[in-house]
């Protein structure tokens, strides 16, 4: 009965073979290629005549503000990927990947809210238990003034991740397979799979993907009690704010931070330290989101 609401997801999830999913994810991936090549064929063709090389390394590294904007905001061929995928697979209105929307929203500022604070403490619980204090990334004026991009940028990424992953395979699995455990745990592996990368993170690659997996536990959980995508939205993009606009690790994708840890992506040592303390503000915020949600 914990996840009665989720039927509000579930309900409009039209064709729900599993091989249509399967014919659907493939198109998800196409959808998001095409997109990716054609956003930043624009973006370097629209560059200064000779800095379309650099600009494209600038992309690739995140590591200055332009950069990381077009990286975060070329997610969002993913959420274009899953609508697509919805309507033209399964014959689905897209918009009831995300859920009532007046619902959806309300319980996207509740959870914002509760998980918001929850994250600012962990943060603060990290700066204080971490070796080296955290140093200078952009300056707090232009950190201020980017700010009205970062936050839009950062939400078309978080909410593309969440239509595809808890919008679109979770309700469209459960349709099919209603054992909680199956579409709990198959999207989150997959949100796992993505954020697998030795080639940035090295021997601590796995333990991200781990964390990455519980991440999506949460967020598959939240909405399954909710019945909407409002509280999984605000969780990742809670989590995201304080991950790439508040302390970054230096270098890769730290072009938005306002503080920057004193490591990078590939300082595994320094990783597996911080790694438990995110899982335990990642707990916490979870938490403090059920709690938000039941009031």
């Amino acid at each position: 009965m914990r996840y009665a609401p989720f039927a509000m997801l579930t309900g409009p999830a039209r064709r729900p073979q599993l091989w249509r999913l399967a014919v659907g994810i493939g198109l998800v991936l196409a959808v998001t290629f095409l997109i990716g090549q054609l956003l930043f064929g624009l973006v370097l063709m629209l560059a200064p005549q000779g800095s379309s090389a650099a600009l494209a390394e600038a992309i690739h590294r995140a590591d200055a503000p332009l950069g990381m904007l077009i990286l975060l905001v070329s997610m969002g061929a993913l959420g274009i990927g899953a609508a697509t995928a919805a309507r033209v697979v399964h014959d689905r209105d897209p918009r009831t990947l995300i859920g009532p929307l007046p619902l959806a929203l309300s319980q996207f500022r509740r959870t914002a809210g509760a998980a918001g604070l929850a994250a600012l403490l962990g943060g603060a619980l990290m700066v204080w238990a971490t070796d080296g204090a955290p140093q200078a990334g952009l300056t707090p004026l232009r950190w201020l003034a980017l700010l009205p991009l970062t936050l839009p940028a950062i939400l078309i990424q978080t909410t593309s991740e969440e239509l595809l992953f808890r919008g679109y395979l979770q309700s469209q699995l459960a349709a099919r397979l209603p054992q909680p455990w199956v579409w709990l745990t198959v999207p989150s592996v997959l949100f796992a799979l993505g954020h697998y990368a030795p080639g940035t993170y090295g021997s601590a690659a796995t333990s991200v993907a781990i964390w990455a997996f519980l991440f999506g536990l949460a967020s598959a959980d939240l909405t399954a009690r909710s019945g909407t995508l409002g509280p999984a939205i605000a969780l990742h993009f809670v989590n995201n704010i304080v991950a790439l606009a508040l302390i970054a690790p230096q270098g890769d994708m730290s072009g938005l931070a306002l503080m920057v840890w004193p490591f990078g992506p590939s300082d595994t040592e320094a990783l597996l330290r911080m790694l438990p303390m995110d899982l335990v503000t990642l707990l916490i915020s979870w938490l403090a989101a059920r709690l938000a949600l039941r009031r």
